[in-house]
């Protein structure tokens, strides 16, 4: 009976944890993309931020779905999200072609990253249903990982364009309906 009470425990408080489980799973690619970045395998990064994509979307339905949402999980949530959607694309971007642009390649990465914890702050402190305020982080993330597939075939400075671009979006004030 003892082991039956205690394995109905540890399975609920597993269930529990489940999407802040495939969370910490979604940072760790995001950490590993920075690192591959810094080893200069820049395509292993691409993989490993859109692998990232892919357990930020599933951290997310599994929590709604269990009805295992909590501040914490929020909080977690946006932590990964500006370590995989923030910081990895814009080196992984800056590795790839804004390093030619000395300090405003590496300032317009920066302003990527710092528009990116502000969207998420903003996101952390306000209580929208049913609609983002501003280009979610893990959009514009992807996107500017996506870029990296066009060095090469469109100009450099395009680049530096589409960077500062996507960080103004994030904080930008327009509504996007959550899917």
């Amino acid at each position: 009976m003892f082991l039956l009470q205690h394995l109905d425990h540890t399975v609920k408080k597993m269930k529990s944890q489940s999407a802040n489980l495939l969370t910490i799973i979604n940072l760790s690619f995001g950490a590993f993309a920075i690192i591959f970045v810094l080893q200069n395998d820049l395509r292993a990064a691409l993989l490993l931020i859109t692998l990232a994509a892919v357990f930020d979307r599933l951290d997310g339905m599994v929590a709604r779905k269990l009805k295992i949402t909590s501040e914490l999980g929020k909080q977690l949530d946006s932590l990964s999200d500006i370590i995989s959607f923030g910081v990895a694309p814009a080196i992984l971007l800056h590795q790839a072609i804004l390093y030619e642009f000395g300090i405003a390649g590496s300032t317009f990465a920066i302003i990527f990253i710092v528009c990116g914890a502000i969207r998420l702050a903003r996101f952390n402190v306000s209580e929208m249903h049913g609609y983002f305020v501003g280009l979610p982080i893990t959009a514009a993330g992807c996107l500017l990982t996506l870029c990296y597939l066009l060095v090469g075939f469109i100009p450099d400075a395009v680049f530096m364009f589409i960077t500062v671009i996507l960080a103004l979006l994030m904080i930008s004030t327009f509504k996007v309906k959550k899917v």
